[in-house]
């Protein structure tokens, strides 16, 4: 299948239907893979047990700006190359990011308690991503309003790119600014500044989590185009009956 045979939502169903539970197989080993490595990591010298909150938190992190990215690229899709698919797949990551970006302000903010003594600070890190949660319910909003499917996702797509800009804030504002944030200890020019023992564990969960993302999107995808098939029948119904 070539990849523009992707463009026809029936072929893209399709590989949907073989790939689906492969990946939810391969998501679930990662878990397991995941989690058994974090059951055996060292607690970390400084914050103890208490650090291990991030295999939830940093891959949390990751996704909530990776998936925002993924749908300023289905934006540019809409906007500008009018493939068909690409307001399906900025739909269907904007609920699961919303639900990754809110899980890692609550992970953030456990942490933060016992490391900072508070658990929140308006510091550029975390209000940024805060301002990212927001976006995500904007963009939500913008498609639950909005009832005509081609009006929503224009919208959607430029408030998509507008919070764009948000990305290289949240990536930076530890350099920026003055915070209490740590700075970026493994995706950085030097190279990842954690130990192994703790790092092994945590790409495993990245990896996992990155999985589960693949799969819950893939996923709602598939009901998307489903329930606006759905839609695009009870419309030609009513025309009918209309005519009548």
């Amino acid at each position: 299948m070539a990849l523009i045979d992707l463009a026809n939502p029936s072929r893209f169903l399709t590989l949907v239907g073989r790939v689906l539970p492969w990946l939810a197989a391969a998501t679930l080993a990662a878990f397991a893979f995941g989690i058994g490595q974090v059951m055996v990591a060292p607690d970390d010298y400084q914050q103890g047990a208490t650090a291990k909150i991030m295999f939830i938190h940093v891959p949390s992190a990751w996704l909530s700006m990776f998936i925002w990215g993924t749908m300023s690229i289905a934006a540019l899709g809409t906007l500008v190359w009018r493939h068909p698919l690409a307001d399906v797949a900025a739909k269907a990551a904007a609920p699961i990011g919303a639900a990754f970006t809110l899980q890692c302000l609550i992970t953030g903010s456990l942490w933060g308690r016992p490391m900072w003594g508070t658990y929140w600070v308006w510091d550029g890190r975390l209000t940024s991503v805060l301002v990212l949660f927001l976006m995500y319910l904007g963009v939500i909003a913008l498609w639950r309003t909005i009832e005509e499917p081609s009006r929503a996702a224009r919208a959607a797509a430029i408030l998509t790119l507008v919070g764009a800009l948000n990305l290289p804030i949240i990536k930076f504002s530890v350099d920026w600014w003055s915070t209490l944030h740590q700075p970026a200890s493994v995706l950085r020019l030097g190279g990842p500044t954690i130990h192994p023992s703790l790092l092994i564990p945590l790409l495993a969960m990245g990896i996992a989590f990155l999985l589960l993302f693949l799969t819950l999107h893939l996923a709602a995808m598939r009901n998307e185009i489903m329930r606006r098939r759905v839609r695009t029948l009870m419309l030609l119904q009513a025309d009918g009956a209309a005519g009548h």
